[in-house]
């Protein structure tokens, strides 16, 4: 081997460790991360102290979108996290504390598990068959151990199981098959209660059984109420445990009467509700210890209104104590304990105020010091403390807020805050920061006027800007020492602006809530504003088909399944903000997906059906363009579309034993350096670069071992290009594809055999297939040399189909990866990454395309050619090195979608990942090669230019002096 290919294979070699995905200077820097819960539910949040001793308590919940954690109370700040299902939920889940223990208790589907409340390990998980129904932790027991209580619902059959708080497992088991709903438990001393609702929909009363807790045997059975008592299982408001005198509280379906029983009795009570009732929220303390005292929240349509209740330990009479006066306007209450003692604590849009259950005494008031016009608390938590010595008392209270965010409030000031409505991300593009008034456009205006109007025009522009001058001259110096130390400038914008390197971009964010985000991508991801769309009714969620971003006048477009449509402005200024310009009505016919038409305006979004029938067709679509639906029976369809007319052009069938799982398009932007690839000899293998391409991805199952089959379709004709089978795929794990320039890759969890067939390879394989015009150099094949080709039109020579020439490889990777998305770039210069999820390793990594190439040698080393050309010997195995991780030590999870977007530098893609968590970051897979790194030293640049300046004007006097004294004759 010669010595050039000798350097050459050793620096190749030598690249993995020298690339880095990011620098560790850069962290915090070049990207943003929001590590978020989800929003907390009422009833799985909480303030506890992690150890017996401990003075302080943690906040803990269990969020709407499965995450479990703890936050700390004085800073906001997340101690520690876990998410239960392994991705998104719709809510539910149960999570419990034990008084006094350092262990938390939590369900969720079929699994009971319990964690460190220090710092979120595992202590054990338990799976059963049946689905958890509801978890209570025994505050009493015979071993002074307090263990579990889980309530499941198994085909039909309702178990309760008490489970060992110390490693899960059962202690006693009790089954019935009654065929009841099991809805809660509840416990006392010494007694535990299975409460559940007998009869049909819409005809239930209330069963109560009850159990020994030491045993599980059963003791008794009773039947609240009469048939018909209950409607559904949302009228039984409260079921209270660990209480000295629990109590069961439900209203019927016209919020006129509130009935309450003590558990473990015959009889109940009932109390009448205010008119024009809308809810009522009953909160009672789960202590042991505590009085069995509880508030009635009721909610009217102009205000709410707040009863206490007393219940006699002796004689189990539930006795009203006092009424708070009713307060217009929205509001929340929260329950705490302090031993006996138990305080009531009220948020409403002014003040903070704690009431004593025992009295209708005000113990401490507070007015509400908030930076917001407006504050509505849906729902919170408290804890309250009585000052050592005084008569005063303080509290803090976690609530969640009706725009999507979670705040405490400390004797009436906002701490902190957290953006946790950005959970639950469904849709998410970049978009330019829009400018009050193009130049080019201005210029144009100018250019068409008379002399004296475009004088005057630009006049008037430059006036304009000279508002911004003095801010201008402010900057200067913070500039000038940031350039010179490498320092960052400080982000006080009087108005946004695009800047010169691309990265001060905008991003529009939709959630499955209903709100709209806008975070600026080169202020650190700030949120610049919020906004609700939609008030969406328990249980349902904003689905988005399709977004689409204007970036000239700043106008986001949203369309939604349920047929609405989102028109979104967004207003750049000192006040920045987002306008909603149009908004559906929503309703029949729904929409299954949006397809992108040109227009003589640009570019539009436009529903699809769910038979594949574009919907709102105009009459300035432009013609002559083809859009591919799914229809209704799993095919796909290509309409052509001519004169605002659509036409079925060509169906794609699947056999019956197929189905989709994912399909993947050319991004919008995806530009193209060279129509060709050079090989090491200097010949030029010819990219297929053919826009209208498309990948299906199915999965056929009616075999015995599963199968991945991947069809490459020509959009314009219906033309399978291109398939390929892969056997032994695992159709329930993530199957996801990625299509860019010339080839495109899948992901995929299956099993292959080797040709010997007495070997296989299992575990997660990702498969990269390159197109060229033909397998031969310096070759464009049928076509030739022709300027115009189309899909439709005839072949020169019979049988001459223009098909690709394909050529694929397939590795295994260390771990599985979801979210493909592939990196952008202006001009499509720089080498592209893969950028993928690791759903285990909760971040981000970018393959190289490089190590991708499906061209690798395969059992051999690779010639001195092949290895000028940057191609190395093939390996099947991909390790994920932790140093191409774009998120760096940071935890990320719930990564549902990855975006990337050019910058203006050639060198740099933009990314942004959304789900549960929010990461943004700049990627540069050739490196800064246009930018100036972090690492330049400007300072001693400036210094050598100082220096030699300095060194000119001290030597330049002598120099003069000597040229003269030559000139003269005179001696030095």
């Amino acid at each position: 081997m010669h010595l050039p290919t000798q350097l050459s294979a050793l620096l190749l070699v030598a690249l993995p460790s020298a690339v880095r995905a990011v620098f560790q200077d850069e962290v915090g820097h070049i990207d943003y991360h929001y590590e978020l819960l989800g929003l907390p539910q009422r009833e799985t949040t909480f303030f506890h102290k992690p150890r017996r001793d401990d003075k302080a308590s943690l906040l803990y919940t269990l969020s709407d979108v499965g995450v479990l954690g703890a936050v700390n109370p004085s800073s906001g700040a997340v101690l520690w996290r876990q998410l239960l299902n392994g991705t998104i939920t719709d809510g539910g889940g149960f999570l419990r504390a034990g008084e006094g223990q350092n262990w938390l208790a939590s369900a969720y589907g079929q699994s009971v598990h319990a964690w460190d409340a220090v710092n979120g390990r595992n202590k054990f998980w338990m799976d059963f068959a049946g689905e958890v129904k509801d978890l209570e932790v025994m505050e009493m027991t015979e071993n002074n151990r307090k263990d579990i209580l889980a309530l499941f619902d198994e085909n039909e059959s309702t178990v309760l199981r008490r489970l060992s708080g110390n490693n899960g497992r059962v202690v006693w088991e009790y089954k019935e098959t009654s065929g009841d709903v099991p809805l809660q438990i509840s416990t006392n001393v010494e007694k535990a209660f299975v409460i559940s609702l007998r009869g049909s929909a819409g005809a239930y009363n209330i069963k109560v059984t009850i159990l020994d807790a030491l045993s599980g045997k059963r003791e008794d059975e009773l039947v609240l109420g009469t048939k018909a008592d209950v409607h559904d299982k949302d009228d039984v408001i409260l079921v209270g445990a660990n209480s000295a005198a629990p109590i069961i509280a439900w209203t019927d379906d016209t919020r006129q009467q509130l009935r309450v029983s003590v558990l473990g009795q015959k009889t109940r009570q009932e109390f009448a509700l205010p008119a024009d009732t809308i809810s009522v929220e009953i909160h009672a303390p789960h202590l042991v210890q505590s009085q069995p005292h509880f508030l009635v929240h009721s909610k009217t349509s102009t205000g709410h209104i707040a009863e206490v209740y007393h219940v006699d330990l002796r004689t189990n009479v539930i006795t009203k104590a006092y009424q708070l006066p009713f307060t217009s306007g929205p509001g929340a209450f929260s329950t705490s304990s302090n031993g006996a003692n138990v305080y009531f604590t009220r948020i409403t849009n002014e003040e903070l105020v704690i009431f004593s259950s025992t009295l209708d005494t005000v113990l401490g008031r507070w007015p509400l010091k908030t930076t917001e016009s407006r504050l509505v608390a849906l729902h919170g938590v408290s804890e309250v403390v009585k000052k050592a010595g005084t008569d005063s008392y303080a509290v803090r209270s976690a609530a969640v807020t009706d725009t999507d965010e979670w705040i405490l409030i400390r004797n009436g000031d906002v701490v902190w805050s957290r953006p946790e409505g950005l959970t639950g991300a469904v849709a998410a593009t970049f978009v330019e920061i829009p400018e009050s008034e193009n130049l080019a456009k201005t210029l144009e205006q100018e250019a068409h006027s008379n002399p004296l109007e475009a004088y005057i025009h630009r006049v008037k522009r430059h006036l304009e800007d000279l508002q911004y001058l003095p801010t201008y001259l402010n900057n200067i110096p913070t500039r000038l020492m940031s350039s010179i130390l490498g320092t960052e400038v400080s982000s006080h914008h009087v108005k946004l602006a695009r800047d010169s390197f691309g990265f001060h971009k905008l991003v529009v964010l939709a959630t499955r809530r209903g709100m709209i985000y806008v975070l600026d991508a080169g202020d650190h991801g700030k949120i610049l504003a919020t906004k609700r769309v939609f008030d969406l009714p328990k249980g349902q969620k904003w689905a988005v088909a399709g977004i689409k971003a204007d970036d000239s006048t700043g106008i986001v477009t949203i369309l939604g399944t349920n047929n609405d449509e989102t028109t979104v402005k967004i207003l750049p200024g000192a006040s920045f903000n987002i306008e909603v310009l149009s908004k559906g009505p929503g309703g029949s016919p729904a929409t299954q997906s949006a397809a992108l038409l040109n227009t003589v305006s640009g570019p539009r979004l436009f529903p699809v059906g769910l038979d594949g029938e574009l919907q709102g067709l105009t009459s300035d679509i432009l013609p002559n363009q083809v859009a591919v639906v799914r229809g209704s029976d799993r095919e796909l369809k290509g309409v052509a579309i001519t004169n605002g007319k659509q036409t079925v052009s060509w169906t794609f069938v699947l056999p019956k034993s197929q189905r989709i799982v994912d399909i993947a398009a050319r991004p919008c932007h995806d530009a193209v350096a060279s129509i060709g690839r050079v090989l090491g000899d200097r010949t030029v293998k010819y990219k297929y670069l053919n826009p209208n391409t498309l990948v299906v991805a199915a999965v056929e199952e009616s075999t015995k071992i599963p199968s991945l089959v991947i069809y490459l379709l020509d959009t314009v004709s219906g033309q399978i290009l291109a398939s390929s089978k892969h056997e032994g795929v695992d159709p329930n794990k993530h199957i996801e594809c990625a299509m860019a320039e010339n080839w495109f890759t899948c992901t995929y969890f299956g099993q292959y055999r080797l040709r010997d067939g007495a070997q296989s390879l299992k575990g997660y394989q990702i498969v990269v297939s390159d197109l060229y015009e033909t397998d031969k150099p310096n070759d464009r094949g049928v076509l030739g040399d022709a300027e115009n080709f189309s899909s439709l039109g005839p072949i020169d020579a019979p049988g001459d189909v223009p098909l690709p020439s394909v050529v694929s490889q397939t590795f295994i990777l260390s771990a599985p990866i979801s979210a493909l998305e592939v990196t952008q770039t202006r001009q499509g210069i720089t080498s592209r990454q893969v950028l993928a999820y690791l759903p285990e390793n909760h971040g981000i990594v970018g393959i190289p395309r490089m190590v991708l190439e499906p061209r690798r040698p395969v059992g051999r080393d690779p010639t001195a050619a092949e290895v000028e050309e940057g191609l190395i010997k093939y390996h099947p195995a991909i390790e994920i090195d932790p140093k191409s991780v774009h998120t760096h030590e940071r935890d990320v999870i719930g990564v549902q979608k990855i975006i990337a977007a050019p910058a203006v530098v050639e060198s740099t893609s933009l990314v942004f990942a959304y789900g549960i968590d929010v990461f943004g970051s700049r990627v540069a897979p050739s490196f800064l090669f246009d930018i100036l790194g972090k690492g330049f030293n400007k300072v001693t640049l400036i210094g050598t230019v100082l220096a030699i300046t300095a060194g000119v004007m001290i030597l330049s006097p002598m120099v003069r002096k000597k040229q003269i004294n030559a000139l003269w004759g005179a001696p030095m």
